[in-house]
């Protein structure tokens, strides 16, 4: 699934394509998955921006200055497979229609969304709304992961759910707990083990997004940009999707479970599950003999 590294290497790649331009036909067959389209048609295009996983398109009047606040947007979520493509093809879902030519959504698993909604009206979208901070700016603050973690539950499923923080899925999720070295399904963090989970995912992140992204497989539903370029940073996984290959600090062989109903790569040595203390819990809830 695209995670924040490769929606924001297509928010990159193709907002010079779009930047400025009008929106004239929005043309697809299914009105549940992309919703109110017809909403965008006419408007102009003044920017492209990003929230975690989502990529959003600002539409403001023909008529309006590009520096006008919008007050429509048209969201986009990916899903697991969805990208933009320059030519149409076997899963093209959606083809944008602007002043400049067609830009097309290609989803094999038709899992991607799109919406138009007025400016910041996401209650149709609880994700999106209750988003924790960006990974890579200033509102991502250690203090505050530090003391959220404290009361968390198990470790993986918690960053996914996209609340501490913004845009990491399952891939950034593992790559993540193993540089910190936190088993993930480790509950409760110490302050030292969020410490250093707050500096992986800022780490990790900023290297995707360097490196393009992760484009795994050869598949119609592997990440590409919009002109088929693959991301690079599959390159330097080291654990996600390496079950059985041997850990790059320690030798030892990688470990897949599933958590929460996600498959899940560590390393048994480097990430050890760390049994609770007894004394927390039961200065917690007290003693449940």
């Amino acid at each position: 699934m695209p995670e924040l590294p490769e929606v924001e290497t297509t928010r990159r790649k193709i907002e010079p394509l779009l930047a400025g331009r009008i929106i004239l036909n929005i043309a697809h067959d299914a009105p549940q998955r992309y919703r109110d389209t017809a909403l965008a048609h006419g408007r102009r295009i003044s920017g492209l921006s990003r929230r975690g996983k989502y990529l959003i398109l600002h539409l403001i009047p023909p008529e309006a200055r590009s520096d006008e606040p919008h007050d429509l947007e048209l969201i986009v979520h990916l899903g697991m497979t969805g990208g933009f493509r320059l030519e149409e093809g076997l899963h093209t879902r959606v083809t944008l229609t602007t002043d400049a030519g067609h830009l097309y959504f290609n989803d094999p698993r038709r899992f991607g969304k799109m919406a138009v909604v007025p400016a910041g009206a996401y209650g149709g979208m609880p994700t999106l709304a209750a988003m924790g901070p960006e990974p890579l700016s200033d509102d991502f603050r250690e203090e505050d992961f530090v003391r959220r973690a404290a009361g968390a539950g198990a470790v993986k499923p918690w960053l996914l759910s996209q609340k501490p923080v913004s845009g990491v899925g399952n891939i950034y999720a593992d790559e993540s707990l193993w540089r910190a070295r936190i088993h993930p399904a480790q509950t409760n963090l110490s302050a030292p083990e969020a410490g250093r989970l707050y500096r992986a995912i800022r780490e990790v992140m900023a290297e995707a997004v360097a490196a393009g992204g992760s484009s795994l497989g050869d598949g119609p539903g592997n990440y590409r940009q919009h002109d088929g370029a693959v991301g690079f940073f599959q390159g330097q996984h080291a654990v996600y999707g390496r079950t059985g290959q041997l850990c790059p600090r320690c030798g030892t062989p990688i470990q897949k479970m599933v958590l929460s109903q996600r498959g899940t790569h560590f390393c048994p040595a480097c990430q050890p599950l760390r049994v609770e203390d007894n004394r927390h819990r039961h200065a917690e809830g007290g003693s449940h003999a």
